[in-house]
């Protein structure tokens, strides 16, 4: 069962000027360590912070809230698998909203798409309750 989709579009170019005139203002500000690890060790830092932050204002509507009601962007932290594939951890508040919008006796699941074609980057996030299991 979806219980929240959300997307987003994020312009890499604007995304390389905010870095160059905040640097680690706007770093810090936005993106874990594990992310900032992530970007700054690829060819293109600026298209990376794009679709995480793409995929962070995606999942935030996903949860349907947007970023308001308390969410931090950092509660939200896109890493990925060793096999590349992209996941997505919430936190604080956003782990709050995530627990009341799933139904008892569910888990929630979220699923992330990245993507990019300069000068564009874009997430997609579903969020899914999947039942529990019984022994």
């Amino acid at each position: 069962m979806i219980i929240g989709i959300g997307t987003d579009l994020a312009n890499i170019e604007r995304v390389e000027r905010t870095l160059e005139r905040f640097g680690d203002r706007f770093r810090n500000r936005v993106f874990t360590p594990v992310e900032q690890a992530k970007a700054e060790r690829r060819v293109d830092v600026a298209g990376t912070y794009a679709k995480r932050w793409a995929a962070k204002e995606a999942c935030s509507k996903a949860l349907g809230t947007g970023l308001r009601m308390g969410i931090s962007w950092k509660d939200m932290s896109v890493a990925n698998l060793r096999t590349g594939q992209p996941t997505m951890a919430v936190t604080g508040w956003a782990k709050k909203r995530l627990e009341a919008m799933t139904p008892a006796g569910h888990r929630a699941v979220i699923h992330v798409t990245l993507t990019d074609d300069h000068p564009w980057a874009q997430a997609f996030v579903m969020i899914e309750a999947v039942p529990i299991a019984e022994p």
